[in-house]
């Protein structure tokens, strides 16, 4: 049976007390809005629909790469109200899975079997178990144990809130028979509003199958509605990516200070330190080893590479058996070769750098072309940039940098030629050759250090220099 998805995300979220939308505040990264959809893309269904209302154009902006049906819910009536807005666009014999642009946390799996049931003719409603139910819809159920109504909060008797299972909210129905119940929907209620959750006693009226699915874990079904809860499933989702990283074979020095905000592959016997955030699409071959208070984004990084702490990395691949910082950065369009080593404080920007090739030292390299086995002397510059262009500069192979040189671009350094310290080379630099600028040395035999000024020889000092005439 095919499905349709319908996402709600109409609600303002005032108790974020953020400008932001509260469907697009940030989870690892990305909308809460973003992973719903994501999920929801897992399960194949024929479409998706997007309820939305307060801050449309901003949320709709945000999310414009995704191939949804916006829906606009103009006026906030409740969950039924909401759904109802997207049910033109629904044929009868669909399925239709109802999700929380705040519920993040929702796993694919428990909602397949959610589907399941309401392919089979079931309304199926997930609940859960909860602690502190407060707040919370409370699942009624009648003598033999079958669902029989959704109590809101607001709205239940005293032995009603007793019960400690509760409605998450989503749910799954044949799309022809929540279209009718829907229909039948009041606002005879605390809110008056239309809530998605009397379509319970309704089909019960009709004598409809309803299921109530538990959910596994209370975690899974964590909703939104203020910054601490958002901190809180952050957490839950830090967790169960460092569980899923740990099980496929990486060490974590401390599993609860790892930031993940994207999509991380890892092979076997990586070893990640403390307070690294990887950010995007990250790859992590073999015993790669990343160091403590690293931010890697949408890199690849080969086999027994090690990347040293504090240094930043973005938009890279990197080869086998590399050597990276601390403090290093390697900015867009880098790439390292195999047993490429650079060290800390150095600079890399739309770069390849050969195999063997070291740039140790306080060094920044930009639109260059480095070859394999060349040295990089320390406080080296490629001077790519003339204030309107950039250059590209050439460094071939066996070629040694001396400390100290400016290579102003566009330039090439022929293979095994040697740059001596202090150099500034403007020109093409033969290969094989020493290439080196530098004005002749000069010692006075006459100069002598300067002596401190007391406070009035040193006014009058500046006075003198300021009122010198122009020459």
């Amino acid at each position: 049976m095919p499905l349709t998805v319908v996402i709600l995300a109409a609600g303002q979220g005032k108790r974020m007390n953020s400008d932001l939308p509260k469907v697009l505040q940030p989870l690892a990264g990305q909308p809460l809005l973003q992973h719903v959809i994501r999920t929801a893309r897992s399960l194949t269904p024929a479409n998706i629909c997007v309820v939305y209302g307060y801050g449309g154009a901003q949320v709709q902006n945000a999310l414009q790469h995704e191939d949804v049906d916006w829906v606009l819910q103009a006026e906030q009536l409740g969950t039924g109200h909401a759904v109802m807005q997207a049910m033109s666009l629904i044929p009868d014999e669909h399925t239709v899975l109802v999700l929380y642009g705040d519920v993040p946390l929702i796993g694919a799996a428990c909602l397949k079997k959610l589907v399941d049931l309401a392919a089979g003719g079931a309304l199926a409603v997930l609940s859960v178990n909860l602690e502190d139910a407060a707040g919370y819809g409370r699942i009624v159920r009648d003598a033999r144990g079958q669902v029989s109504a959704i109590i809101e909060h607001k709205d239940a008797s005293a032995v009603e809130l007793a019960t400690r299972e509760v409605n998450t909210g989503l749910m799954a129905a044949p799309a022809g028979r929540l279209r009718e119940w829907l229909l039948g929907l009041g606002r005879e209620n605390a809110q008056r509003e239309y809530y998605l959750t009397d379509v319970v006693a309704l089909a019960v009226r009709d004598k409809n199958r309803v299921e109530a699915l538990l959910a596994s874990h209370p975690d899974e079904v964590m909703g939104v509605n203020d910054k601490v809860q958002l901190a809180e499933v952050e957490a839950c989702y830090r967790k169960a990516c460092a569980r899923n990283l740990m099980l496929a074979g990486a060490t974590l020095v401390d599993p609860a200070r790892i930031d993940l905000r994207g999509d991380i592959e890892v092979e076997r016997d990586v070893y990640i330190d403390v307070n690294a955030v990887f950010i995007g699409k990250v790859h992590l071959g073999t015993r790669v080893r990343i160091g403590p208070n690293c931010v890697i984004q949408n890199a690849r990084i080969g086999a027994d590479t090690e990347v040293f702490a504090n240094t930043v990395i973005e938009n890279a691949v990197i080869g086998e058996n590399c050597r990276i910082g601390p403090f290093a950065r390697l900015r867009p369009d880098t790439v390292l070769h195999r047993g490429a080593h650079i060290g800390n404080f150095v600079e890399i920007k739309k770069s390849e750098i050969g195999p063997g090739s070291k740039a140790n030292h306080l060094t920044y390299i930009g639109d260059s072309r480095v070859g394999s086995d060349v040295n990089v002397g320390a406080g080296t510059i490629t001077c790519n940039y003339d204030g309107a262009n950039k250059w590209p500069t050439a460094i071939e192979d066996g070629a040694f940098i001396g400390s100290g040189s400016m290579l102003v671009a566009p330039v090439r350094i022929g293979a095994g030629a040697t740059i001596g310290a202090g150099s500034t080379v403007t020109q093409n630099a033969p290969e094989d050759r020493l290439t080196l600028t530098r004005a002749p040395q000069v010692t006075s035999g006459t100069w002598t250090r300067p002596a401190k000024l007391s406070p009035e020889e040193y006014a009058a000092a500046v006075a003198r220099a300021l009122d010198r005439p122009k020459k």
